[in-house]
């Protein structure tokens, strides 16, 4: 019998077999699977139910782009708004600035923390930022500060230094005049006792305790007081501490504020408003002194930064300049340049001794009037950029209308590098108007006729010798 036939006597359960075998034939041809491939499949079948079917293809480049945009913004300088380089980090609230930048903040006068404005210490080298600065770099290069911006950075802050930031400047008093709308204050030196070991002979009387003798406010100043310049509180004319500008006649208490409230010599006194390069820049009345000529005035910064000079430097070689002069002050004077400050009446005649001293605002007049003599003299030096000077020269020269504008004052040159007339330098005397011939033209030509003159009777005696004999 045939494989799958089935006899009488066959067992139910055999022809169970046969039918199921019949019904699947393809299963009855494979023999069944070994259990390390039953493993390996659910294996397979797992890790695949296990895969989400929903994701996407990324874009890497784009998640990464948007990264480094992030931390290039986070790693921005408070004061350029460039990414940072030779980063320092300002204490005691942490934020970073440009080394270069933190630097040139401390020299124009700043105290405190560029971005918030709180108290500031220190400013230290931060080797961590650089760190992650370098490997942002390394994955966007593109991000890299210029050749030119990091050679002008070098040039200012050197990498490793630790700055410290100046205490603030000390705030001037409020003016203190007359805190009775009628009567005259008392000064520090109308007490007997006071701690300036110097008394006024006829003291102001204190409106709060004698109101009958006090000095009414419209009867002029006190007898033998002047109000200070500054302060404007009475001081004593005659005491130790008091000082008097040569120039506008005004008087300092030299108690107020010591630094403000008092006339310095000459030399040593510092213009009002110019503490540093900041002042210069922001000073309309230096454009003022140049026909506002911009490109003029950010080559003579450009010059001063690279110099380091001060205000009080340029102010110091205006005076030694003035002092060389042989009129010295006395045309400044003359031209009424310094205005009279003090409104009260003249206590003391005129002295036609030189000056000696000067105040705040005397000296800025000065400043100002001569910074513009001041650059054409340090322009012949040899320290100014030779090819901003070898500019055209403007036909109309410092007279030129066109050179408030930029494309006219970069092209030529307004400040024509010539000798200019010294103050109080005589004038040349005229030649004479009967004469229209140069004494020394006229000297030779007089020589000249006399030896030719000589050389004729010669030559008519040697013809005439012959004829005698």
């Amino acid at each position: 019998m045939a494989e799958g036939e089935l006899k009488a006597d066959s067992d139910p359960r055999d022809i169970q077999d046969v039918v199921s075998t019949r019904s699947s034939p393809a299963l009855s041809l494979k023999r069944s699977p070994s259990p390390t491939c039953e493993d390996q499949d659910s294996r397979k079948r797992l890790r695949k139910s296990e895969e989400p079917t929903d994701i996407q293809p990324t874009n890497n480049s784009g998640m990464e782009s948007k990264l480094v945009e992030d931390i290039a913004q986070e790693l921005e300088c408070g004061c350029c708004s460039e990414l940072l380089y030779r980063p320092v980090m300002v204490s005691p609230c942490q934020h970073v600035f440009c080394g270069s930048c933190c630097l040139l903040w401390i020299r124009n006068g700043g105290t405190n923390c560029p971005a918030c404005r709180t108290v500031a210490t220190i400013a230290s080298p931060s080797r961590p930022l650089q760190l992650i600065i370098d490997a942002l770099l390394r994955n966007a290069p593109q991000r890299t500060r210029t050749v030119r911006e990091r050679e002008q950075a070098d040039e200012i802050y050197k990498i490793g230094t630790v700055m410290r930031f100046p205490s603030p400047r000390e705030a001037s008093p409020e003016p203190n005049v007359n805190i009775s709308a009628e009567f005259a204050r008392p000064c520090p030196h109308c007490s007997p006792n006071n701690v300036y070991g110097w008394s006024c002979p006829v003291p102001i009387p204190d409106p709060t305790v004698d109101l009958d003798r006090a000095w009414h406010i419209d009867d002029g100043l006190p007898t033998g007081h002047v109000q200070c310049g500054n302060c404007e509180n009475y001081t004593a004319l005659r005491a130790p501490s008091t000082s008097r500008c040569d120039f506008c006649k005004t008087y300092f208490c030299g108690i107020g504020v010591p630094s403000r409230c008092s006339a310095a010599p000459i030399t040593l006194q510092q213009p009002q408003g110019f503490t540093d390069i900041s002042d210069i820049i922001q000073s309309s009345d230096i454009y003022e002194c140049f026909n506002s000529n911009t490109v003029e005035v950010d080559i003579m910064l450009d010059y001063i930064t690279e110099q380091r000079y001060s205000p009080r430097n340029i102010y110091r070689d205006i005076v030694k300049h003035i002092l060389e002069q042989p009129g010295q002050f006395q045309p400044l004077i003359a031209s009424e340049l310094f205005t009279i400050a003090h409104s009260g009446p003249s206590v003391e005649p005129e002295s036609s001794d030189p000056p000696h001293k000067i105040c705040r605002l005397c000296a800025c007049e000065i400043f100002i009037w001569g910074i513009k003599d001041w650059w054409i003299r340090e322009r012949r030096k040899a320290f100014v950029d030779k090819i901003l000077m070898q500019r055209k020269d403007c036909p109309e020269g410092s007279a030129c209308a066109m050179q408030s504008e930029f494309d006219h004052a970069r092209e030529f040159n307004h400040i024509i590098d010539g000798k200019p007339v010294e103050m109080g330098t005589p004038a040349e005397p005229e030649p004479s108007k009967d004469s229209s011939v140069p004494a020394t033209q006229v000297n030779t030509t007089e020589s000249d006729q006399t030896s030719s003159t000589a050389e004729i009777l010669a030559i008519i005696a040697s013809e005439a010798e012959p004829m005698v004999e």
